[in-house]
């Protein structure tokens, strides 16, 4: 046996031991840290952006036939668009998250590929891009300056990118709101008026002087010379003597009707930091990079660029992934050293050395765990350390019984050998099944599939890893331990701690056991019905899937009127700026006008470029989980004072990436009736209690203007085909001509465009002039009626068809399932036309996918748990006795989760499956003790007592140890750990009371059945002879 080996062979145990140490400490220092698991998620986005395209356009061109080559592919489960002015945003979601998630991203691109000739030829862009939790940024910083240029701003930050993507660890550097420099060709309208020129002129002229084409090579004697065509442009000059034409002996040129200098093209990004114009810069890392590590090397970088930027440009850090690691590492090392500590007074009646013994086990196991995690590529998060202080209350268990016996056995006059080898056989089988069970009872949660799957596994991995390490070390090293510091002459009685445990087992639960055993029919139902009226409770606590997060940020969105420019987005932003600088606490506002914030939590995306969109980075020094929310309540309150605007706080959510707490989506043909339906559903979501922050994508027509183009008109004028399309397009967003290279090689666009920042008034319509295939030039005017149209702004698709999304976030307090589900009531009281349906999206449909993958993974648990009951026992009789503790312990955990106000969450459905297996782990104990005595001829009742008392103490210990281990969690640990602790705590407290009496009564009701019925056949046996 493993005792007895370990015993005689300790010098190698220790050896072997040491090394296991040493390679857990190893592990720590290698292991990657970050707050949250990095997990592949099985999704590709493709972004589209066709300038001058109206949203109905990109739907039609690019949106549906995108949509109809990837729901062929294999693993395909949705794909939804969203199609606004010139963009286009697809997402497509596959089925296997454990699946080839670079093969999906193949497959996508090769599909969308082979239609690229049916998509509009003049596509600006098609990116197609891989949806990973390391998209995040690991670090944002922002170059401020009031005077600098922008040109001198993209040269500091390219350096600084430069300098970044350098790092083995980065996998991207990336530049937001810097507007790019550009050679402005802006033409004088006036100018153009007079002198009858096309500005397509103008830009026809730049294309050809900037034209680059080599002119071959000629030869010179025995010398070979290339000879230089042009190319582009390297001096302002050579761009405005271009010659546009020849008249009476005249040249008119460029720069006789247009302005060139340098410039920048138009910004529908602006970027502040602290209110002061700003660049922002993120840094992404690699998949296995420690997050920490990573931050530390940058540090060198930033020191370095500071030292090197002129006065008037600044370099400031906005966030920083790293500090959030540090902080939960060191909120979980906190948790986990309180959790050692009680671990460690709730072992005092053992004694000091049994104490010693016990504590032994834990940085052992520790190191196993780490081991195992590094070993198969996970990180080390809160999730994962979470793991271990749960563990930490479990892997004592076996620990506590195996040395309790041996000091039992100790007690009994044997030697310390003879004790230890003796003791921890007597219990080995016991031991191996409990914790078989425990294991049993995490390990098909491996399996759980989706999102939800992927976020937790390093959390059961760190447990089972754990677990299993503590009972090998609790079956060998211990019972050495104990045959070498246990003392000999144990007192019988054990030290004054012990003595007193047991004076109270004999003077309260002795007496209490007896009457119970007195009226064992009585006793199991009281018991039972208690536990069914718990029950009760389950409408009252709703049902949601992970908590908000405990992140020392948030983000404020900004939804202008449609319509809105730039400069109005902007105002609002800054008035939403004002109000976030009452409060102290928040440090670093970035603001974002015409976009959203780069992506710095792992499962939110930023938002697509839009003029009416706004959005400030809210970064505090640190989140309390009191304060916080009270300080987003007096937030909200003034923000909702902010007219002309939607205004909201958006917190960041654990988990998997989830659309809104609240998501109703309607679909059907017609985008009036939809609109109408979509209509509907808002009023109803505004009555439901719970729900607030409403949106409706489709509530407000945008107003555009419609150019009126006459082609009948312009054909007769013999305008070309295009031609006017190029010249509204040229006048309002410009037009690429050509490149201009500077000293350093850096190539910069020419823009030739007029001089009205995309705000034209309609008498410029009278200053725009297009060619006829003659070269005459025709007023725009002439052939356009000019009107104001009403369109709808953005145009959804789900699941290929046309889909409008109301979206709703729920109150503090609130939970997500029952708000939908008051909302829902209401929405089944519209009646919806033929060819027109709703449903449920968001969190709530999440929250069903997910429950449902559980419920066989349950039955999976329940069934390898009786499985290993009744391969131990060999008797369906014990094991009936075992199992029924599960309703106890279920009892407390449902009635602490209403006391702590929590929901029925992921983490609490997996905090009741950890209760089930340490709820059987200490059932265990007792029956199989019991099982035993009857063995050595003990007598039914008799052995029920002597082994309710003798099993009283280890398992009294255990269930205090676990409940020890995970009260800072429950108390300190933080929103996503609460629920999970207060189940497995409130479950103990009540499993460990009740099962006290209840097992031993029923293990009366069903050993004392079998008696009789094993006495009938005896007697029937005995008249038939």
């Amino acid at each position: 046996m493993l005792a007895r080996f370990v015993i005689s062979r300790w010098q190698l145990s220790l050896v072997l031991f040491t090394l296991l140490v040493l390679l857990g400490i190893t592990a720590l220092f290698n292991i990657p840290k970050a707050v949250d698991p990095h997990f592949p998620i099985p999704a590709v986005s493709i972004i589209a952006i066709h300038p001058g395209a109206d949203a109905q356009e990109m739907e039609e061109t690019i949106a549906k036939p995108i949509e109809d080559v990837v729901q062929g592919l294999d693993d395909f489960v949705e794909v939804q668009s969203t199609s606004t002015d010139g963009g286009t945003v697809i997402r497509v979601e596959f089925s296997e998250w454990s699946g080839d998630v670079d093969g999906y991203f193949d497959d996508v691109v090769r599909e969308v590929s082979a239609i690229r000739d049916e998509l509009p030829a003049d596509l600006q862009k098609l990116e197609f891009r891989k949806v990973r939790t390391t998209e995040a940024a690991v670090m944002q910083v922002a170059l401020i300056s009031k005077t600098a240029s922008w040109r001198r701003m993209e040269k500091y930050a390219d350096d600084l990118v430069d300098v970044f993507t350098r790092n083995s660890g980065v996998r991207e550097s990336r530049i937001f709101g810097l507007p790019r420099p550009e050679v402005s060709v802006e033409v004088v309208p006036e100018r153009l008026s007079e002198l009858r020129v096309p500005a397509s002129a103008v830009a026809e002229a730049v294309r050809q002087g900037g034209t680059d084409l080599t002119g071959g090579a000629v030869q010179s004697g025995e010398r070979r010379l290339n000879v230089e065509a042009g190319g582009a442009f390297r001096n302002l000059d050579a761009i405005r003597q271009l010659p546009l034409r020849a008249s009476g002996g005249s040249l008119l040129t460029v720069g006789d009707v247009a302005k060139v200098n340098w410039g920048a093209e138009e910004q529908i990004y602006r970027a502040r930091h602290n209110g002061e114009r700003a660049v922002f810069l993120t840094v992404t890392q690699k998949d296995g990079v420690d997050v920490t590590r990573l931050k530390d090397e940058l540090d060198v970088v930033l020191a370095q660029q500071r030292s090197i930027l002129p006065p008037d440009i600044k370099l400031v850090m906005q966030f920083d992934q790293s500090r959030d690691v540090q902080r939960r590492l060191s909120e979980l090392t906190r948790d986990f050293t309180i959790a050692i500590a009680l671990v460690l007074f709730t072992l005092l009646p053992l004694g000091f050395r049994s104490s010693a013994i016990v504590m032994i086990s834990i940085p052992l196991s520790l190191a196993s765990g780490l081991l195992a995690l590094y070993a198969m590529g996970f990180n080390l998060n809160q999730l994962s350390i979470a793991g271990f202080i749960v563990s930490l209350g479990l892997l004592v268990d076996d620990s506590i019984v195996v040395t309790e016996n041996i000091a039992r056995h100790l007690r009994m006059g044997k030697t310390r050998t003879q004790a230890a080898i003796e003791g921890s056989l007597e219990i080995r089988a016991a031991v191996i099944g409990s914790t078989a069970v425990l294991v049993l009872a995490f390990a098909p949660l491996l399996f759980l599939p989706g999102g939800a799957g992927s976020y937790t596994r390093s959390f059961f991995i760190a447990i089972i890893a754990t677990v299993l390490a503590s009972l090998a070390i609790s079956l060998s090293l211990i019972p050495f331990l104990a045959s070498r510091i246990l003392r000999r002459d144990e007192d019988p009685e054990g030290n004054p701690a012990l003595r007193w445990v047991n004076d109270k087992i004999q003077r309260f639960y002795r007496p209490f056991l007896h009457v119970a055993l007195g009226a064992p029919v009585k006793t199991v139902v009281l018991a039972l019905g208690l536990c069914l009226s718990a029950f009760a409770l389950v409408p009252l606590l709703g049902f949601s899937l992970f908590p908000f997060a405990d992140a020392p940020y948030f983000r404020v969105a900004v939804e202008a009127e449609q319509g809105s420019s730039l400069d109005r987005t902007d105002r609002i932003v800054g008035e939403v700026t004002k109000i976030l600088e009452t409060e102290p606490s928040i440090k670093v506002r970035a603001e974002n006008i015409g976009n959203g914030n780069p992506q710095v939590f792992y499962n939110v995306g930023p938002r697509a470029e839009r003029i009416n969109h706004g959005e400030v980075l809210a970064v505090l020094d640190k989140w309390d989980t009191r304060e916080g929310p009270q300080m987003i309540d007096r937030l909200r309150k003034k923000l909702d004072q902010i007219a002309g605007a939607r205004v909201q706080i958006e917190l960041f959510q654990n988990g998997t990436p989830v659309e809104a707490p609240i998501v109703i989506r309607v679909a059907g043909p017609e985008l009036d009736t939809l609109k109408e339906l979509a209509g509907k559903i808002t009023d109803v979501l505004r009555e439901t209690p719970g729900a607030r922050d409403i949106v409706n994508p489709v509530e407000t027509d945008k107003i555009d203007l419609d150019i009126g183009l006459d082609e009948k008109k312009a054909a007769l004028l013999d305008i070309p085909s295009g031609a006017p399309r190029r010249a509204i397009r040229l006048a309002i967003s410009g037009e690429r001509a050509a490149s201009f290279r500077d000293q350093e090689g850096d190539d910069y666009p020419v823009t030739v465009r007029f001089p009205f920042e995309g705000s034209l008034p309609m008498s410029v319509l009278d200053k725009i002039y297009i060619a006829t295939r003659a070269g005459d030039p025709v007023p725009l005017s002439q052939i356009t009626s000019p009107t104001l149209t009403n369109v709808t702004p953005q145009i959804q698709r789900y699941q290929l068809q046309r889909t409008v999304l109301v979206t709703a976030q729920v109150e503090f307090g609130e939970v997500p399932s029952t708000v939908s589900n008051r909302a829902v009531e209401q929405l089944e009281k519209i009646k919806f036309p033929e060819g027109y349906t709703w449903s449920v999206g968001g969190e709530a449909e999440k929250i069903g996918e997910t429950f449902g993958n559980f419920g066989p993974l349950i039955i999976t648990a329940l069934m390898l748990i009786l499985a290993v009951l009744v391969a131990e026992f060999r008797r369906f009789r014990e094991t009936i006795v075992v199992a029924g503790v599960i309703p106890l312990g279920t009892f407390g955990g449902l009635v602490a989760l209403f006391v702590t106000g929590n929901s029925l969450s992921v983490m609490a459905i997996i905090g009741f499956i950890a209760l089930i297996g340490i709820e059987i782990k200490n059932s265990i104990l007792l029956v199989d003790f019991t099982t035993q005595l009857r063995e050595q001829g003990m007598g039914l009742r008799d052995a029920i007592e002597r082994a309710g008392e003798v099993r009283f103490l280890p398992v009294l210990l255990t269930s205090i140890t676990a409940i020890g281990g995970l009260t800072p969690l429950a108390f300190w640990g933080g929103a996503l750990y609460a629920p999970l602790a207060a189940i497995i705590i409130g479950g103990l407290i009540s499993s460990t009371l009740l099962s006290r009496v209840v097992t031993p009564a029923m293990y009366l009701l069903v050993a004392r059945r079998d008696e009789e019925n094993r006495n009938a056949d005896s007697g029937s046996d005995a008249l038939a002879v």
